[in-house]
């Protein structure tokens, strides 16, 4: 299809940097096919000077052009769009009056809304996904379409898509009214889209029903959701469904009431109710945490739980952050519970006369927050309105963030080592649309941590658009045992509170100065954090988080004054134990106690007792070892030892 280069023709320019010659007007599939037939056959979609098209775009001008296939990131997001319209046509085919209203992509797949009077069952589940494939095995072509705005109204009223004639309404006059049509059906949208239904392959599944107000607006009319996945593999698909049965098996709300340590119920939405055990892992964690702060140089102090309101107007929080604050009213004044820490460790800091000599100032607290998070979003441990966070500001000079920042992520790397993560991807997040401060702080701040950043020699991902209302910010995220990411840690640099807040020292030459603020966290919120730990190692913790770390457990009654030696024994070396006495069998107690993910089982008996021995059992073994009891106390202090 190559031409001869004239006035006619278009020159694109290929990944590769060939330049190939066509008239103009050609489409993407054409190029594609130009290119090779196997090239034609994998296209899915092109990309013509950066952007994302459909194979069917006609190229009027010189462009550089690159076919997407399978094998390219942009392909998923393609296939899970294109899954969202089979989905809706499929439900158009088996209930002909249903609305289909909008069906975008998600985080690892693709939903759809319809206005259906009957609910959906799982049976119907079932028959949308197999109408689904029938669509596929089709391979109906997908073609786009550009209609008149008035046309698009009329049409989608005509047919009884109230939803989709108000989308089109509402819209923009400069919008182009893009068209896409499959088979029968005729969706809105703006594409691009696969070239037919059989390129997006069998590699999905129908997920779940939800509902779902129109538009999002509670005041609006209950749609019905149906949730999918859809990937580029099937080998994909199955580990992606393996992934959340092994986060069903983890579940940190179902494991926190099987092994008894915490509960949440409505007479306190959104707080913890934590029980022995539970109350047990969070204190284990706080004093190791305490112990590694005080190693780093921080002081810890512990701040109101209430504000005035005049507080928080003057540190910018009101105007950004009031909608998510609780608040009370005391003889005429509006008070509001802390969400955050940070003014009030700047009220500590503005108390007496700082110099530069006392600088740095790492600040820390395990400060009690409330936020007012919607109902709908709260989440067992994930997402709380009552949390503590292991909160700290550090207060300095600008050529001191560099080292500060070094030292941080050294402290905050080995943290993480401790509770078993090593995975942690660094997000260097900019300014936000909306923030305090203007450009000029912003360009400082900015360049302060990119600066410190590039010192440290981490590796990091942009992640634009993304810092604190007051300051550019690095965000920390782990990456669990089943590939799960989660946001703990964070380090902002802040030049807007200590001006809004009036916090200064006194520098070398005797003038005052403005501090730089370095607000960090690194668990986030404890109950989050216990929440992770709990799913990464599916309850099964190691040795010195353990609530419990070994059970004594007797074969007959017999050896209950050896079995409560043994205990004494174990809980003279600092361990956390138990003793089980009970008149039930062996088998029944090492069972139970597995079931409740116990590190060390000691099954001790008349022989036992008779040579001064234990029968050790370790979660997870298959066998037992008999060990003197001294070496076994001393085994399993070394155990248990905690991170140095």
């Amino acid at each position: 299809m190559s031409e001869a280069v004239n006035q006619n023709n278009v020159a694109i320019t290929l990944p590769d940097g060939t330049v190939r010659h066509f008239v103009t007007g050609v489409t993407a599939g054409e190029v594609a096919a130009d290119i090779g037939p196997g090239l034609a056959k994998a296209a899915l979609a092109a990309r013509i000077d950066d952007k994302l098209v459909d194979l069917s775009t006609r190229i009027e001008f010189n462009a550089a052009v690159s076919i997407v296939t399978v094998k390219d990131d942009e392909a998923l997001e393609l296939l899970r769009h294109d899954a969202a319209h089979v989905l809706a046509e499929a439900a158009k085919e088996l209930w002909p009056d249903i609305q289909v209203t909008i069906g975008p992509v998600i985080e690892n797949g693709f939903y759809y809304d319809f206005g259906r009077a009957d609910p959906f069952t799982p049976n119907d589940l079932v028959n949308m996904e197999q109408r689904m494939r029938e669509i596929v095995s089709r391979d109906e072509e997908i073609t786009r379409e550009v209609w008149n705005r008035e046309y698009a109204i009329e049409f989608f009223t005509s047919i009884g898509e109230q939803y989709k004639a108000e989308i089109v309404r509402d819209l923009p006059e400069s919008e182009v009214i893009t068209i896409y049509k499959q088979g029968e059906f005729v969706d809105l949208c703006r594409g691009p889209h696969l070239p037919s239904t059989g390129k997006l392959g069998s590699n999905f599944k129908l997920m779940k029903i939800a509902g779902a107000y129109w538009r999002g607006e509670s005041r609006n009319e209950m749609l019905q959701r149906v949730y999918g996945t859809a990937w580029a593999t099937e080998k994909e698909l199955k580990q992606y469904l393996h992934r959340l049965d092994e986060a069903e098996r983890r579940d940190h709300r179902r494991l926190g009431r099987e092994m008894d340590l915490f509960h949440i119920q409505e007479e306190a939405t959104g707080s913890v109710f934590w029980h022995v055990k539970g109350w047990t892992l969070y204190r284990v964690i706080e004093s190791y945490m305490r112990r590694r702060l005080e190693g780093a140089s921080y002081v810890e102090v512990r701040t109101p739980q209430l504000f005035d309101r005049v507080l928080w107007e003057k540190s910018g929080h009101w105007e950004k952050f009031c909608e998510h604050m609780f608040t009370s009213e005391s003889e005429e004044r509006v008070l509001a519970l802390k969400p955050m820490n940070c003014p009030g460790h700047v009220q500590i800091f503005r108390q007496g006369l700082k110099s530069y000599r006392d600088l740095p100032l790492r600040m820390a607290e395990f400060g009690c927050c409330h936020r007012n998070e919607p109902s709908g979003a709260l989440h067992g441990l994930m997402r709380v309105r009552a949390f503590v966070q292991d909160d700290a500001h550090i207060f300095c000079t600008e050529d001191q963030v560099n080292q500060e920042t070094a030292e941080f992520c050294e402290l905050l790397m080995s943290i993480y080592r401790d509770f078993g993560f090593t995975d942690v991807i660094v997000k260097f997040c900019d300014r936000p649309e909306m923030r305090a401060g203007d450009d000029v702080v912003w360009d400082r701040a900015e360049r302060s941590l990119k600066d410190a950043l590039d010192q440290t020699g981490l590796d990091y991902v942009a992640n634009p658009g993304e810092g604190a209302f007051y300051g550019p910010k690095l965000d920390f995220v782990l990456r669990d045992a089943i590939g799960r990411d989660w946001q703990c840690g964070t380090w902002q640099v802040d030049f807007v509170l200590p001006e809004r807040l009036d916090a200064s020292y006194v520098g070398a030459d005797g003038v005052k100065r403005r501090p730089v603020m370095l607000h960090r966290a690194i668990l986030g919120s404890f109950e989050r954090f216990i929440g992770i730990l709990i799913e990464h190692y599916a309850g099964r913790f190691p040795v010195w988080l353990a609530p419990i770390q070994a059970v004594v457990a007797t074969i007959t009654n017999e050896s209950d004054s050896y079995a409560l030696r043994v205990n004494e024994a174990l809980q003279e070396a600092g361990l956390r134990s138990e003793i089980d006495l009970r008149n039930e069998t062996i088998n029944y107690k090492v069972r139970e106690h597995t079931y409740a993910k116990i590190p060390m089982i000691l099954v001790v008996g008349a022989r036992e007792a008779e040579q001064g021995t234990v029968s050790l059992r370790w979660l997870g073994g298959k066998k037992q070892e008999v060990l003197a009891l001294d070496q076994a106390v001393a085994n399993l202090s070394d155990a248990a030892a905690v991170p140095a």
